[in-house]
């Protein structure tokens, strides 16, 4: 049998090539007609169906205030909606989160894959789960930087952190760790609750430091959080951890 030469072998691998080529542009043009029918029954069937949804969601939708609860809780202490202030805020609160959906669907989501990280750290150190929502108004559930360089879930700064065991350098922060960085937030709490007596002192400690929260307690000589004349930033986080806990709850 004589040998098939060099040109021959590329000639044959050329027609097969084009036949291939050719068969797989016929199959592909037949698949791509067939595709094109599926899509219009689709979308014919995706346009009734719209429209069917947008007459549900006409007559049957309907947007209405939140009630709050008769007698909210956080962390085992009672929040004093008698107070009109409190209740304001509350509801406040409670009606932006629950018609921001964006953001609300966002942080459901997170929760499901974080709070079972985080809840079974605060029962070993004996911190209320209400505290898991600590978490969410700080950071959203993200390792996030703050303006001011607090990071991580429970943005800590740098100088905090370090107190509290987290290494912290140009090559390590474990601000990022959530293990790690959640037991020193475990471990802030309990000495602010220790100095405080009231987890809500705590929660508001958390936010403006234990010193800063008792130079206010002394000049405004109160002992509860709810009758402090506090700046906007520092009176809205606690009333956020209360509706967000409800929110979280009642969805």
């Amino acid at each position: 049998m004589s040998s098939i030469k060099g040109p021959t072998l590329i000639l044959i691998g050329i027609i097969i090539g084009l036949t291939t080529f050719l068969l797989i542009g016929f199959n592909s043009s037949s698949k791509t007609e067939q595709t094109h029918l599926t899509e219009k029954k689709d979308q014919s069937s995706v346009t009734e169906s719209d429209s069917s949804y947008r007459t549900f969601v006409k007559d049957n939708y309907k947007i209405y205030s939140i009630p709050v609860p008769a007698k909210p809780i956080f962390a085992n202490e009672l929040v004093p909606k008698q107070n009109v202030d409190v209740y304001e805020r509350l509801d406040r609160e409670m009606i932006v989160n629950t018609f921001w959906h964006s953001n609300t669907f966002l942080l459901h989501k997170r929760a499901a894959r974080w709070f079972p990280v985080i809840e079974p750290i605060l029962a070993e150190n004996n911190i209320p789960d209400d505290f898991k929502y600590l978490a969410v108004i700080e950071s959203g559930l993200d390792n996030v930087t703050s303006p001011s360089g607090a990071k991580g879930f429970w943005q800590f700064m740098k100088s905090t952190g370090e107190s509290y065991n987290l290494e912290i350098n140009e090559y390590v922060d474990e601000r990022y760790h959530l293990e790690k960085a959640t037991q020193a937030a475990c471990e802030y709490l309990q000495i602010a609750y220790n100095k405080f007596g009231s987890w809500t002192l705590a929660a508001a400690s958390y936010n403006m430091g234990k010193t800063g929260l008792q130079n206010k307690l002394d000049e405004q000589k109160t002992t509860s959080y709810y009758d402090l004349l506090l700046e906007y930033r520092n009176r809205k986080v606690r009333i956020q951890n209360s509706c967000c806990e409800i929110h979280f709850v009642q969805f």
